[in-house]
């Protein structure tokens, strides 16, 4: 993300740049129903529009709660270090049209809804960790909780000026701690205390549908490019364009990383391999892009592409129900994408900081630890507590007939595919548990 300093007072608005801001704002948000899909042909057919909703409902409560005071706490004036806060942006309400982001050629406004898409985007990923099984009003409400104390602060910590991470010099162009490990812990901890599906490990949870997997993973891969390159707010001194580069060069080599993993450990290229590896090289170049060469981006992807196909089998070791692989996609990629900069960091994009191989030591491979496993502890911690008071007080989990019968016609009262023919969304269909579809890791070979 671009430092939040104050330049000079003729600093003037910039119609290129406040353009292409749009732009990426509108890509970001892209990628959120891009997430649905992607998460959606994961999961199997009695539980599709479930998965759907739970991504869709964040464009909902995330997006009033950043007008109301999500903005202010992440961007505000600091506050020890930990949370911003800036009454004036309260519901947005005393914002100047022309008035400009600190530092920056763009409005303020423009700044707003830019991150506004990244703060919906962050609590719908963890969504994929919990399918089949989680009451459609808790998980709204757990949203609206979580990204009151989890996001809006770790944002502050990572990109507010003042924030703890931020004035340690944590590199995070565009959210591999805030976005993407914050995510992946949240997570694990809130599947350590709803436990696992009814038949993990017994019953097949193949996904429904990889076409659709496919669709979200491209149309995720699209939507990036406004995340990533987007986070430099401007391209005025080619830091974005590097960036840009680099998405697309990670990208492709996680692709070939993940399949080359699965054609030797297990003897064939999937469609799912090649959509999460592709996600899996998207998450680690996020931190980094603006950091490392293109060269290096060829080793972030191909690193992030095998050991996260290596970790999407760690839940059968372990025993947490990680439904599709949010924590070995999301957090293992995020953490491998944010301390891979301590070692190919090559002084030459968005900072001089280098990295171990271009002669910088290891100073800041240890300043991307601290930022990497404070925001994994913290999320961690915070969301396995706000799920355990939610599963104590309203209930996290659907009963278990409910959730064996399927979970879409219990909360939405509709299903994802009507094959009586003519009818309403609402007809029943007579697919039984385990019969098509489910969790993108259980279709693969991975060692149980």
């Amino acid at each position: 993300m671009a430092p939040a300093i104050t330049l000079a007072a003729e600093t003037e608005l910039s119609a290129a740049n406040t353009g292409f801001m749009l732009i990426c704002s509108a890509l970001v948000m892209l990628m959120t129903p891009a997430l649905a899909f992607f998460y959606g042909g994961m999961v199997r057919v009695k539980s599709t529009l479930n998965m759907l909703m739970m991504s869709f409902i964040s464009l909902g409560i995330v997006t009033v709660l950043w007008v109301l005071y999500g903005f202010s706490m992440a961007f505000g004036t600091d506050s020890g270090s930990v949370v911003g806060w800036n009454s004036d942006w309260v519901g947005l309400s005393d914002i100047g049209l022309t008035e400009l982001w600190d530092g920056t050629t763009i409005p303020l406004f423009v700044f707003v809804v830019f991150q506004m898409m990244f703060a919906i985007l962050t609590p719908a990923l963890i969504s994929g960790a919990l399918a089949d099984r989680v009451k459609f009003t808790a998980w709204a409400l757990f949203i609206a909780l979580w990204a009151t104390v989890v996001y809006f602060p770790v944002a502050h910590w990572v990109w507010g000026a003042g924030g703890w991470a931020f004035e340690l010099g944590v590199i995070d162009f565009a959210g591999g701690t805030a976005v993407h490990i914050n995510a992946g812990a949240a997570a694990l901890g809130v599947i350590l205390v709803i436990g696992k599906r009814v038949g993990f490990k017994k019953d097949p949870m193949r996904p429904h549908s990889l076409p659709l997997v496919m669709l979200g993973a491209g149309l995720l891969w699209f939507g990036w490019f406004g995340f990533n390159a987007g986070s430099w707010l401007g391209n005025d001194d080619g830091v974005g364009a590097l960036m840009f580069v680099n998405t697309q060069v990670a990208t492709g080599a996680a692709v070939l990383g993940w399949l080359a993993y699965e054609k030797i450990r297990h003897g064939a290229f999937t469609t799912l391999g090649a959509a999460s590896g592709a996600v899996s090289g998207l998450v680690a170049i996020t931190p980094a892009g603006g950091a490392v060469s293109p060269l290096g981006a060829i080793a972030v992807g191909v690193i992030a592409g095998v050991v996260c196909a290596m970790a999407v089998g760690l839940k059968y070791r372990f025993g947490y129900d990680d439904s599709l692989d949010v924590v070995g996609v999301h957090l293992v990629g995020g953490i491998l994408g944010s301390l891979l900069i301590g070692f190919f960091a090559s002084g030459k994009g968005q900072s001089d900081v280098e990295g171990l191989f271009y002669g910088g030591g290891l100073d800041q491979f240890w300043k991307q630890c601290a930022g990497v496993f404070g925001v994994l502890a913290y999320s961690l911690v915070v969301s396995a507590v706000l799920a355990f008071l939610l599963d104590k007080t309203i209930g996290m989990r659907v009963p278990e007939d409910v959730e064996v019968a399927g979970i879409d016609q219990a909360e939405h009262a509709e299903t994802a595919y009507d094959h009586s023919g003519a009818g309403g969304g609402a007809a029943r269909t007579t697919a039984t548990p385990g019969s098509s579809g489910s969790a993108p890791a259980e279709n693969r070979k991975v060692d149980a």
